[in-house]
């Protein structure tokens, strides 16, 4: 009878713990907790609205800046034309450019470069680097009139896309060598804009992750433009099928 005894007595103390768990799952809420519910709700809920203001501030923050970088600078070409307005354009981006017969003008370490290029207003700009500068659709206005201009890097900017490619149509009697290598945002669409550029002898369109099939594209651009070098990634690369739709190897039917 010991070991009835003894589960009956483990039984009734198992039963007070539930019944106590119960009971106090089953209490009444206090004000003091409901409360601090309501006072955690209002902090994960103001915390969340502020990250969210914030993120929109900064977002709104960094297209005006880049709608700043990138604004008109028809004030300044009416008193010293086309080609000082490219230049200074590109320079205040953080880019290079080269006057005909000129050397290399570049911005320093702290943004800063020489003013003399502004006595330059009868000399054309032959070329413009404008590698990973924050230029986009509404500042390519500052680069169109420069008629001359034979070598344009727009390499790794992070703004230009199908939609800039469309105006360099203006550009075609004499750019020669272009770049668009490392443009997150060019796709197929805006290289077949490039057919305008018929004097093009050097194209780099490597590096372009919006273009789902690198290598046929680049066959295609070839095909468009026969008398450039386009420089891109291994013509194989895009044309490889999937494992999936690999020919299967089948055995050759047996002969009688």
């Amino acid at each position: 009878m010991a070991a009835p005894r003894a589960f009956l007595r483990l039984g009734a103390r198992e039963w007070n713990v539930r019944a106590r768990g119960i009971h106090s799952m089953s209490e009444p809420v206090t004000p003091d907790s409901s409360r601090k519910k309501r006072t955690l709700l209002q902090f994960l809920s103001d915390y969340f609205h502020d990250i969210h203001a914030l993120r929109e501030y900064l977002l709104r923050k960094q297209i005006l800046k880049g709608n700043l970088k990138n604004r008109s600078f028809a004030d300044i070409q009416e008193k010293y034309g086309p080609y000082v307005t490219g230049a200074l354009f590109i320079l205040k981006q953080g880019g290079a450019v080269k006057f005909q017969d000129k050397e290399w003008i570049r911005p320093n370490e702290r943004g800063h470069f020489p003013t003399e290029f502004l006595e330059f207003r009868k000399v054309p700009v032959e070329a413009v680097d404008a590698s990973g500068c924050a230029i986009n659709y509404q500042g390519m206005s500052n680069l169109l009139p420069l008629k001359e201009l034979r070598f344009l890097s727009l390499q790794c900017c992070p703004n230009v896309d199908d939609w800039c490619l469309s105006r360099l149509y203006l550009l075609a009697d004499s750019l020669q060598e272009l770049s668009l290598a490392g443009c997150p945002q060019v796709s197929e669409r805006g290289l077949a804009c490039l057919h305008h550029l018929q004097n093009l002898r050097r194209l780099d369109i490597s590096d372009l992750p919006a273009v789902s099939h690198p290598g046929l594209t680049q066959i295609l651009v070839e095909e468009m433009l026969p008398h450039c070098e386009v420089l891109g990634t291994d013509w194989a690369q895009g044309l490889k099928l999937e494992p999936d739709q690999q020919p299967q190897n089948t055995p050759s039917p047996v002969s009688p």
